[in-house]
């Protein structure tokens, strides 16, 4: 395996945020596809399997390390960012939607974070990326989010995303919390993970909850996200029309207006 690179960073921006690595000469960072903002002219990129490691085991080896990423819903291909210039270069990751950006030092979590499969935004090079199966399979297929997750393993920074407000609860041992599963987005390894069943089919049915939570159970630390994307997705697709009705709208008022004048002008701004 490769050795740990050090790097330093910044994080900039309040709702928007993105996370500025230094690399030193021959250090380098792997970011998830698409998430790179900038990059100096000293940094080169390359795309590979999986997380970026040294590979062990040739084609197979590689396959597996970027099968795992498959499982869990991710690419099968990550970027690494070397930087082969003679002095320090920078090189920026975006969140993808508004949040905030959590720098986490694997060192202090013992070398172990679970983190929501869509989480991780890059890390420094020898971080492992694999994935977490919870316990209870039946419950994690019927309970949507939260049963595959990601597993980030080594001694270097990581770097996660979370939307909305970010939330830091430290269980005590013993202590239980209840969490939509959306809304987690890290937990240490100590953490006891569940996906559960809750409440009442009619509650679920006409109250808008969903059927599962997660359940975590302390020693440990568990982070939150007020506002999944998944959930900010579900509601921008709800309100959005499903059957082109603004179309319709157009036809039966665009008989008012004979030879398309103003308001049929109006009416048709959105064509080119």
């Amino acid at each position: 395996m490769m050795g740990m690179d050090v790097v330093d960073y910044e994080i900039k921006g309040a709702e928007m945020q993105f996370v500025e690595v230094e690399l030193d000469p021959g250090e380098a960072a792997v970011g998830e596809a698409g998430s790179m903002m900038f990059m100096d002219a000293g940094i080169a990129m390359d795309t590979v399997f999986g997380d970026g490691r040294a590979q062990q085991g040739g084609l197979f080896g590689k396959l597996l390390g970027a099968g795992k990423r498959l499982v869990t819903g991710e690419s099968l291909f990550t970027t690494v960012y070397t930087n082969h210039a003679r002095q320090k270069q920078r090189v920026a990751f975006a969140a993808p939607y508004p949040g905030k950006i959590l720098a986490m030092d694997l060192r202090q979590f013992g070398g172990l974070l679970i983190c929501q499969k869509d989480a991780f935004l890059c890390a420094a090079r020898g971080v492992s990326l694999g994935i977490h199966f919870q316990q209870r399979l039946s419950a994690g297929f019927f309970g949507g989010e939260g049963f595959i997750m990601q597993k980030l393993e080594g001694d270097g920074l990581a770097f996660v995303h979370a939307g909305g407000t970010l939330l830091q609860r430290d269980l005590q041992p013993g202590q239980t919390l209840f969490i939509d599963t959306g809304c987690v987005v890290a937990f240490t390894g100590g953490v006891s993970f569940e996906v559960q069943y809750v409440g009442k089919i009619k509650t679920a049915l006409f109250g808008g909850e969903g059927l599962f939570f997660a359940k975590v159970t302390g020693p440990g630390t568990v982070w939150l996200q007020s506002l999944p994307f998944s959930r900010l997705a579900s509601r921008v697709f709800a309100a959005a029309p499903q059957t082109g009705g603004g179309r319709r709208e157009e036809a039966s008022l665009g008989g008012l207006v004979a030879g398309g004048g103003l308001l049929g002008g109006l009416l048709g701004g959105d064509r080119e």
